[in-house]
This record gives C-alpha cells, structure tokens and sequence, in this order.
C-alpha cells in the first residue's frame, strides 16, 4: 500500500514543493531580522547626529540671544538704576525698564526661531512682569542648585506675548551680573518653545513604531508628554548610560517577555540624552509576518499536494468508494442521503461511469415511487386533522352565545361587552390560519379569554388556577388543545356539584413539555379511563360526536405520532386529572406573535 501510486505522487510533491518552501521559510526571514537590525542602526545613528546638530543650532542661538542681552548697554543701565533704589525716582525706573522691553522686544522680533527673553532681579521683579515666587520654581532651584543652565518643558506666563505664555518651553539660564562689579544680581531667561525640538523629534523614531525622547540623567523627559517606555527599561538604561561613560551607542534590555533595543547619544547640551527606544517585537514585525505567512502559505501547499495525488491516483477508486456509501444509504430507506454520496463522473464511457448512472437512475426512480405515496397518504392524513379542528368550531360558538344571551336576559351591560372583547380576542385566534403551531404562552393566553367568560356565567362558582412555566412558554404546540379539555372539566364538575375548581399546568422537562388539567368534579369509571387510555385515532368515523378529549387526543396522535403520550387519573366523585406530554423544540413555531389577551 506504501508504494501505490497515491502515495508516490504525495512524496514526490512533498519533496519537490513543500520541503523547500519550509526551508525558506526559516531562512529568508533570519536573513531580513539581521538586515533590519543593521540598517536600523545605520539610520538611528545617522538621524540622531543630525538631530543633534540641529539642538546644537538651536541652543546656540539662545545662548548668544542671552549674552547679547546681558552685554546691552540698556541692561546694564536698568541694572544699576535699580541697585541705586531711593537715588532713583520712579520715572526714571519706569523710563529704564521701557528702554529694556523695546530692546528685548526688538531681539525677539529678529530671531528666527520665535524665542522670548524676560530678565528677572533676584527680588522677583521681571521686565514683563514680577514673580515674587521666583526662588521657589523649579526650573529656577535647578539653575541655582545644580547649575543646570537648560531646563525642562514648562510653561512660563512672565512672557511678552499672551500665545507664548501658554505654550510650553524650554529655556537657556544665565546669572545676570553688573559688568563693572560683576555682582550677580537676578537671571537673564531666554525661551524657546518646545515644538522646535519636539517636531523634530518625532521624525527620528526608529521603525515604524519607535517612541524617542530627550532625558536628563535622573530619566525626567525634557519636553511635555509621558514617556511610554516602560519605567524599569528606562531606569536600567539609564544606569548604564550614565555609568558606561560612552557618548552614543546602544543598549538591549529584556522586559515583559520581549526585548527593548535604546539607541542613545548624550546632547552638547548639560546632562541631555537623546533616547530612541524599539521593541524587537514592533521592528521585525513584518519579518514575523512574512515568516507566518510563508508557514502558512506552506500549510496550503501540502494540503495541495495531498489534494492533488489524491485528485491524479483516485479517478477509480473513490467513485466506487463513494457508491459503497451512496448503497448504505439506500439501504436505509434514505434517497436524499444517497444523493449526496453519488459521485459525479465526467465522463460515462467507461465501467465506472455506467454503473454510477444505473445507480443514480434508480435511486431517482425508486425514490419517486415512494414519493407519490407518502403524499397521498399526507394528503389523506391532514383531511383528518382538519375534520377534528372544524369539530371544535361551531360547538365552541353554540356555548359561547349561550353565555351572552343569558347575560344580556339578565341585563347585564357590562359582563356583555367582556364577553365581546374575551369572544373577539378568542376569534382572531380561531381565524388565525397561516400556521397550525402556536407558542405555548398564546394557547394559555386564549385559555385565560376562554376561561373570564366561564367565570362571567358562573361568577362565583367557577375557580380557574392557571400555573404557568416560563421556560415552556416558547416552546411550539398546536392549537385548541386546552379549550375542550377545559371545557369537558367544568361542565362535568357542575353536573355533579354547584361549584367547579380547575386546575392547569405546564411543566418543562429536558425537550418534553407536560400540560396538566385537573378538575374535582364528577370523575370518570374504570372502564371509561381504559377506554379512553386504548383510544385509537378513527377520526372520520365519529361524524361530529366525539368533541372534547377524544378530539384532543385524536389531532395531537397525528400530528406528532410517537412524540405524542398521555395519562388519565380519574376516581369517581373525586375528579379527573389528564396529562398530556409532548416533544418538542424550543424556539420553533410560527413566525408570528399575537396577543390575545
């Protein structure tokens, strides 16, 4: 058997497709991880240089725009005019500062990358405004405590122009001294907003999902926004960039089941680091996705190759296997299942093909056969049904009519018109015909109509307890099998006693649901119960004067056959208990849904 043709077509497409497709599945992908993590980088490297020229320019240009400002003849006559105090009056203090804020203003206006210079005295007084918590600001202990003249992302109000108050900046610090005495008497604050740096930033990331930041050596970010590396990769990272001496270079960390590449380079800028950080999961993302695909892709071509030596050696042996199985079908009974076996042959001038048309030629035959008799006996089977329910009918309004003529003798107005609405409801019902199931809760609902006008006749006398499943609500029954039953307990409890108590209940139990009537009313003999117990389904021979139980028994025998049982407990005097058990399927019935009630 291992050297059929079946399976020598199998090992020779399995060697020549699937085998070197597997191979470059492992190898082109191993190839493309060490070429990614090369050129990556390359270009980290290469983009973090020019990153870091241009800082470099930036700072530069603050540092200058500072110096300029402390060396302004205005400033340092503003400088010592507020050193004199009482010599000074206020106009000339006045005059002073004006002459320092048209300079400034003038240095803002012919820089090109929208900075802003306040000077601030020690005491708090600033040229656009006084900040009496001036020593108290963070930006300002870093500067004085750490000698940090750069500073994080802030916002600054002390500014000239109400739209750069708002923003976020970074600022270049240095002391503000008299030339003369070289006395240090406040600071000279040149900002520049953190959108220059930032913008630029986000075009450095390495891959396509790499996050880059700029720190400080306590891993603070210097510009606005969170810091998504998580907090352990980043304060490892940080430890061995600060302890390593190195100026630039990278740094792999495990974390979290994935490995985290940081490419760093430490800024001209006090204790800078530009941070460019990636996951190996994010940046050989494709490369995993080429891989399983590739997998994949040689999944489908061993499949393939099955399908197709299976397709090239099986031209004879699986019709024939086919029909062996088309035959059990037959044997059974089940055409529609035969079918579906039969194989489908091309071409039919050869043994096979004639045998499988012989076959299919008399299943089709046999199955037309048996066809026409099953209708027919359908046919004959659903006159029956419909000569019991037309039973129901006219004996239901005979009674019905009965109740409201007596009601309105007796001139009561009210209890007629309920009879209306309870006989209305009862006949959309009984008129309904685009399905003969019902949900279980709708034959209850038209019971409960049914059952106010009994109690309307009979006022006192009759009580109705009505209990109800809910999970056998929705299962499907078919119609007016309750309402003879019903009808048959209270018309023989009042034909023995003055009062009538009639019990009903639904039960459901795995796929079956069980319906109890019981009534305390006359009873019935032994030999009616086994009677009734042997009844057969002779419908067309009661000729309209079996209505009541048998009718119920006789439409739900052939409407569910052996799906169908029941049971009678009467004693005579002590009343009569009918169960009726049928299975059936949640959630079938009629796509309709009235209410009755």
């Amino acid at each position: 058997m291992f050297f059929s043709l079946r399976n020598r077509l199998f090992l020779i497409f399995t060697f020549l497709l699937t085998i070197p497709f597997v191979v470059l599945s492992i190898i082109i992908p191993n190839w493309l991880t060490s070429m990614i993590e090369e050129q990556t980088q390359e270009l980290t490297v290469e983009m973090m240089d020019q990153y870091s020229l241009y800082i470099d320019s930036i700072t530069t240009q603050a540092e200058d725009l500072g110096k300029q400002v402390l060396l302004n003849q205005s400033t340092q006559q503003w400088l010592k005019t507020e050193k004199d105090g009482d010599e000074t009056s206020q106009e000339e203090l006045f005059l002073m500062k004006n002459q320092v804020q048209t300079m400034l203003s003038s240095v803002m206006i012919n820089n090109s990358n929208s900075m802003s210079i306040s000077i601030f005295l020690n005491d708090g007084t600033g040229t656009w405004g006084d900040n009496p918590n001036l020593q108290e600001t963070d930006w300002y202990i870093n500067f004085t405590e750490n000698q940090q003249n750069f500073t994080r992302s802030h916002v600054d109000p002390y500014q000239q122009s109400e739209g750069i108050q708002k923003s976020q900046v970074n600022s270049y610090i240095l002391p503000l001294f008299d030339m003369n005495t070289i006395a240090v008497s406040g600071i000279i604050k040149v900002n520049f907003p953190s959108s220059l740096l930032k913008d630029a930033l986000s075009k450095n990331a390495a891959g396509q999902s790499g996050r880059t930041y700029i720190i400080n050596e306590q891993a603070q970010n210097v510009l606005d926004g969170q810091i998504q590396t998580p907090l352990d990769v980043l304060n490892k990272s940080v430890r061995q960039i600060n302890n390593n001496g190195n100026e630039k270079g990278l740094i792999e960390t495990d974390f979290d089941g994935d490995t985290y590449f940081v490419f760093y380079q430490k800024l001209p800028i006090g204790n800078w680091i530009l941070m460019n950080e990636v996951t190996e999961s994010n940046l050989f993302a494709q490369v995993h996705d080429l891989q399983r695909t590739l997998f994949l892709s040689s999944a489908a071509i061993f499949i393939l190759t099955i399908l197709a030596s299976f397709f090239l050696s099986s031209n004879i042996v699986n019709p024939l296997g086919k029909l062996a199985k088309a035959m059990k079908f037959i044997e059974r009974g089940d055409f529609a299942g035969a079918k579906r076996f039969m194989p489908s042959i091309k071409s039919k001038n050869h043994e096979v093909g004639y045998l499988v048309n012989v076959v299919d030629h008399t299943i089709d035959q046999l199955k037309n056969v048996i066809e026409t008799e099953y209708e027919a006996n359908i046919r004959r089977k659903d006159a029956e049904y419909k000569a019991l329910l037309l039973q129901i009918n006219p004996h239901f309004m005979n009674n019905t009519l009965e109740i409201i003529g007596g009601l309105a003798a007796q001139g009561k107005n009210k209890e007629v018109v309920n009879v209306s609405v309870y006989l209305g409801r009862m006949m959309r019902y009984s008129l309904n015909t685009h399905s003969s199931e019902v949900r279980l809760k709708e034959e209850l609902s038209y019971i409960h109509s049914y059952t106010d006008i009994l109690k309307l006749r009979y006022e006192d006398s009759l009580t109705v307890e009505i209990i109800e499943d809910p999970e056998a609500s929705d299962l499907s029954i078919i119609k007016f099998i309750l309402q003879p039953l019903v009808e048959n307990a209270v018309q023989y409890s009042f034909s023995e006693k003055n009062s009538a108590e009639v019990s009903i209940r639904t039960t459901k139990r795995l796929n079956q649901v069980l319906i109890e009537v019981e009534d305390k009313g006359a009873g019935m003999s032994e030999k009616m119960v086994n009677h009734l117990l042997s009844f057969t389904n002779n419908v067309l021979e009661s000729k309209g004067e079996s209505i009541g139980l048998k009718n119920v028994l006789g439409r739900l025998t052939l409407y569910y056959g052996e799906n169908f049982s029941y049971q009678i407990d009467s004693q005579l005097n002590q009343g009569t208990k009918i169960t009726l058990c049928i299975n059936v399927s949640k959630g079938e019935g009629h796509a309709e849904r009235n209410d009755y009630r």
